[in-house]
């Protein structure tokens, strides 16, 4: 027969994730993308994507980052100091507006 003090299967998960989470805290490991805006790791402008990216070159957990980012598939963002779009790493991304000359005359 179940006490009070048993604490139901559903919410130990949760339960685990908030003491990791404390543990990550008290050790130091604050997350770059934890404390500044999130909106940034999904913004539009290149400038910001490379702010982001910097933010995220000490992050002692960059690598686990982006391994999940593209195991789940990701379509855009940043993730573990890479920029993703449409599912796929790439490099830079280019701002809104006309492609560069070279695109135009490859493609004639």
């Amino acid at each position: 027969m179940p006490t009070s003090a048993t604490v139901p299967l559903r919410s130990a998960p949760v339960d685990i994730r908030r003491r990791r989470r404390a543990a990550r805290v008290q050790a130091g490991l604050a997350l770059p993308c934890q404390h500044a805006d999130p909106d940034l790791w999904f913004a539009v402008s290149p400038v910001d994507l490379e702010r982001a990216k910097g933010l995220c070159r000490p992050c002692p957990v960059r690598a686990e980052c982006l391994t999940g980012a593209v195991r789940r598939g990701e379509p855009w963002g940043v993730w573990g100091g890479e920029i993703i779009d449409r599912g796929t790493v790439i490099t830079h991304k280019r701002g809104p507006g006309r492609p560069p000359r070279s695109a135009l005359a490859d493609s004639g």
